[in-house]
């Protein structure tokens, strides 16, 4: 099937099921094209739940369709590919933050919006890339803050707002990839480039750039940005919407290696299969639902 034929039947089916379709970032670009809104995770989320929409098909992986859900509840939402995992989100279980806060009582649970709906129940509040430092900053200064499952993300917010964190041992296996090394290298070879990484990086990788920013405040400070030139370093699926935005600068990836695999399952062909089948539809249990909802709904009070 040609790529016009596959867009026309989406087109047509999406309009048939009264569907929206969400793109993240790290999205191949064709999928990112088809999309009625492309962003961050929980703005996807939030953005179709706005929406009339009976149907929401989340480009994205298996947690952010389950955020939809639990925004959404009322709305059907499908995974093109029900394979398209995060393998940070899958580093905890609720199980485990269960014994962990056993293990320290009375402390609060902190954990990124990349997590699972069940670790989500188990939490006081989420938050995201671009507000854990002002909901870490928010949190009462009596005990420490259990913060899960990305160390890395806990380790900036902590360094911005001096609080104690107990960190969980997560981290995103992509963002792994790029070093410190590979910013300096960009920076040698392109002197004028100002240099962004997303706060999942690792420490060293975040002192070497200019600025750590979600893929958000990426897109929004290049945007407004009168400089030509940036050194991008996270998921390189983001340098298309960058590119798509701002033809007139020059984008750099710090590493080809920062690619994820479980972003790039989903296909055009998987778009369509999902809108024909109406699958894979992602639910969360109305008990799990209920606490989850109430750690997004803090966050958004907070931030």
């Amino acid at each position: 099937m040609s790529y016009d034929d596959l867009v026309e039947k989406i087109v047509r089916l999406k309009e048939e099921r009264n569907a929206v379709i969400l793109a993240h970032n790290y999205q191949r670009p064709e999928v990112q094209d088809i999309a009625d809104f492309t962003g961050d995770s929980l703005g996807l989320s939030q953005e179709a739940a706005k929406t009339d929409a009976d149907v929401i098909v989340f480009c994205g992986v298996l947690f952010m369709a389950e955020t939809a859900a639990i925004l959404s509840p009322e709305k059907t939402v499908l995974l093109p590919d029900p394979l398209a995992g995060c393998p940070m989100a899958d580093m905890i279980t609720a199980e485990q933050l269960r014994q962990r806060k056993r293990e320290y009582p009375g402390s609060p649970a902190v954990c990124y919006v990349n997590s699972t709906a069940a670790v989500k129940a188990e939490c006081d509040v989420c938050c995201t890339s671009s507000n854990a430092v002002k909901i870490v900053g928010s949190m009462p200064d009596d005990l420490p803050l259990l913060f899960v499952p990305d160390k890395y993300l806990g380790m900036y917010a902590a360094s911005k707002t001096h609080k104690k964190l107990i960190l969980w041992e997560g981290y995103c296996p992509t963002h792994m990839r790029i070093t410190a090394d590979d910013i300096n290298a960009l920076k040698r070879e392109h002197p004028a480039a100002i240099s962004l990484v997303h706060p999942e990086c690792r420490p060293e990788v975040i002192a070497a750039a200019d600025f750590a920013l979600s893929t958000g405040a990426m897109l929004k400070k290049v945007r407004e940005s009168s400089e030509r030139e940036f050194i991008i370093g996270t998921e390189v699926g983001i340098l298309h919407p960058l590119t798509k935005e701002n033809p007139d600068k020059v984008f750099y990836p710090a590493s080809d290696r920062a690619v994820c695999p479980n972003m790039k399952r989903i296909t055009l062909e998987k778009v369509l299969w999902a809108l024909e089948r109406m699958e894979e539809r992602i639910t969360v249990p109305p008990e799990i639902r209920e606490r989850a909802v109430r750690a997004v709904d803090r966050m958004l009070s907070m931030s």
